[in-house]
């Protein structure tokens, strides 16, 4: 069995590590901050000082971190050519489709293979090996990454060759995450403003039309306003709405609700709430509906960045 270097042990990095600990893998790991590295090394895995003291020659590496910058730079030169001739990265992370095609360009230079393999799920979903996954690659790295995909998720779905394929239909997916909490917001302050009990409208609205895991996970969320701690912190979602936008530009695609849902992220960040969930927005909502604010942690915005690898 492959020993397996993994980056980024944010809320999500740290249930796949241990998932893959679960099942029997060795880990060599690196998390900027070390502290948050101590529960994945008492379950067993060996906590690096270096990024590219985790990698074996030939060997695999699994990263899950927060944007392009920091894949960039924690897959530095160094780690590739650690890795080198047969290595393979498996980048899980949600980051631009520009950014995927350079990574895989600056991989081959080093021999080293590079798969995008961006995920839909929470934590709890990563801990109990249910994401789903969105796969796209060079065959022969999708073989060898296979076994590792099995134990992490529910199912894989690939879509080719060129990593950059897996994500734009990650972030195609955000979006329409981003787009649902948008819409169940407006709808929940409308029927508030109008004397109707929100918790009743969701009753209705998650049983019927509307039975499936975003609208009810989310949807009591909203209704409860149970923003912290975060599952996807709000500052990581509107870094991926900001991804959308840029690559609806590149591609000459018109998006223009994605305009609407930046500016939403945006005035959420501008008011202190990058730390608290992405359905945070929901308080964006209530205040351009004059409703009454509702007590809410705003949270740490660094702790639940490092704390919160994208699900997006």
């Amino acid at each position: 069995m492959d020993q397996i270097a993994f980056f980024g042990l944010g809320q999500m990095g740290a249930a796949m590590a241990g998932r893959l600990l679960e099942a029997g893998y060795s880990l060599r790991v690196y998390n900027r901050t070390a502290e948050k590295a101590k529960p994945i090394v008492e379950k067993g895995a060996t906590l690096v000082d270096r990024p590219a003291q985790a990698v074996a020659a030939g060997g695999i590496l699994i990263s899950m971190v927060a944007d392009d910058q920091a894949q960039h730079t924690l897959v530095g030169d160094d780690v590739l050519t650690a890795l080198g001739e047969g290595g393979l990265h498996l980048a899980m992370s949600t980051i631009s489709p520009a950014g995927a095609q350079a990574e895989a360009a600056r991989h081959a230079e080093q021999g080293v293979g590079y798969l995008a393999c961006p995920v839909f799920g929470r934590p709890d979903a990563a801990a109990a090996g249910k994401l789903w996954l969105c796969l796209a690659g060079p065959e022969p790295g999708k073989a060898r990454a296979r076994p590792l995909l099995s134990v992490l998720g529910q199912g894989v779905f690939d879509f080719g060759v060129e990593p950059s394929a897996a994500n734009v239909v990650k972030l195609s997916g955000n979006f329409l995450i981003a787009a649902a909490l948008e819409s169940m917001a407006e709808a929940l302050s409308l029927c508030e403003k109008n004397g109707v009990q929100p918790g009743k409208v969701y009753d209705l609205l998650s049983q019927t039309l509307f039975a499936c895991p975003i609208y009810v996970n989310y949807g009591r969320v909203i209704v409860e306003s149970r923003f912290s701690p975060p599952g996807f912190a709000l500052a990581l979602g509107s870094k991926d709405v900001r991804l959308v936008r840029d690559a609806a530009r590149a591609a000459q695609v018109p998006m223009p609700f994605a305009g609407l849902l930046e500016d939403r992220f945006l005035r959420s960040l501008a008011n202190g709430r990058g730390g608290l969930d992405w359905a945070g927005i929901a308080l964006d909502e209530r205040e351009s509906a004059g409703l009454p604010a509702l007590e809410a942690d705003n949270g740490s915005d660094d702790a639940s960045i490092a704390g919160a690898a994208p699900s997006g």
